[in-house]
């Protein structure tokens, strides 16, 4: 894929795509939270705050492979 005269590998752009995507999960869960505790609901509360810190750990795990792809262009 070409961009800005650059280059950037499949596998680079994938690796983004993930990233943006569980970006905008982690925003929506904050929605989903607000929600929850607006209507008392704090077992679904709980459960979107759990889904979000587990979007959270894999936006650091596909960010380290993300990295390490840029710099070797592979894993």
């Amino acid at each position: 894929m070409a961009t800005n005269g650059q280059t950037i590998s499949n596998l680079e752009y994938d690796l983004l795509t993930v990233l943006h995507n569980k970006a905008e999960a982690i925003q929506a869960y904050d929605s989903y939270i607000q929600d929850a505790e607006q209507t008392g609901s704090q077992p679904c509360a709980e459960l979107f705050q759990k889904l979000k810190q587990s979007e959270m750990q894999q936006v650091q795990e596909v960010r380290q492979h993300l990295q390490e792809v840029m710099q070797k262009g592979k894993m």
